[in-house]
């Protein structure tokens, strides 16, 4: 089907694809070119991430193939029931999968929030993208995974009861709204592990730190930037939320690539 944004129509394909353990997982396409792999943030999707809002269509355009799956109990892939599913690091599984079913040797590599962590721990267990985008993400975000863990799980919990008010209302509404299995998901949070922040020092590619002025959900971004060995921040407007509905956010995607 063609995504239409503005003066620009660029194709967006939708294929299938069998992960390590047989788990099907939907991947969305848009443009040729060079490959870069993003990675969407917890309970969202890559339409909601990267492509309703014009993102991928901007990179498409200045000549990137853009390569988004949907996670492992997120969106269109797979939410199974058996705790066998989730292992730990399931998503980095996911991803090293993904990576050698097509075979990419030369490509980029991004995620947003939950795709920043899960992107950061790929980029310690060895994979060498050429240039790297950890979005929606500050250095205390990468550990101390139990406290946002519970956070979540109560949210499940709470999901049909909470009122308007409770600190869990707003992740609840965006489960809701995005379609999220309730068991898929709990035992998803119990498959994430923390990094060590000294860990970052090993990144040898050059790194972009991208963030909400207002989003200091996940901790501290320049300390992240600072913590890496070629990390740059970019702040863009809006908060966690709303930074991802901002063109600022694939204007500086492009820019971080391109130069």
């Amino acid at each position: 089907m063609d995504q239409i944004c503005g003066s620009r129509s660029v194709n967006l394909s939708d294929w299938h694809f069998s992960s390590f353990d047989n788990v099907n997982l939907k991947i969305h396409e848009m443009g040729v070119g060079r490959p870069i792999i993003l990675l969407h943030g917890l309970f969202s999707n890559a339409d909601t991430n990267w492509i309703k809002f014009g993102h991928a269509a901007t990179l498409a355009d200045a000549g990137f193939r853009v390569i988004m799956p949907d996670l492992r109990a997120h969106g269109q892939s797979d939410a199974p029931h058996d705790p066998t599913a989730y292992p730990a690091d399931v998503l980095v599984k996911d991803t090293f999968a993904l990576i050698a079913h097509l075979e990419l040797t030369d490509y980029d590599l991004g995620g947003f929030s939950l795709g920043a962590r899960t992107t950061a721990k790929l980029l310690t267990q060895g994979l060498t993208p050429r240039k790297a985008i950890l979005a929606g993400m500050g250095l205390e975000g990468l550990a101390g995974w139990q406290r946002r863990r519970d956070f979540f799980l109560k949210a499940i919990e709470l999901r049909d009861t909470a009122k308007r008010g409770d600190p869990h209302w707003f992740a609840i509404q965006f489960m809701k709204s995005q379609k999220i299995d309730p068991v898929a998901a709990a035992h998803l949070l119990g498959s994430f592990t923390d990094m060590e922040p000294d860990a970052l020092d090993a990144i040898p590619m050059p790194v972009l730190v991208l963030c909400g002025a207002e989003d200091r959900d996940n901790g501290d971004p320049q300390k992240l930037a600072d913590a890496l060995l070629s990390g740059q921040l970019v702040e863009i407007p809006g908060t966690h939320m709303s930074c991802v509905t901002k063109p600022e956010l694939g204007f500086e995607l492009v820019r971080f690539l391109t130069t």
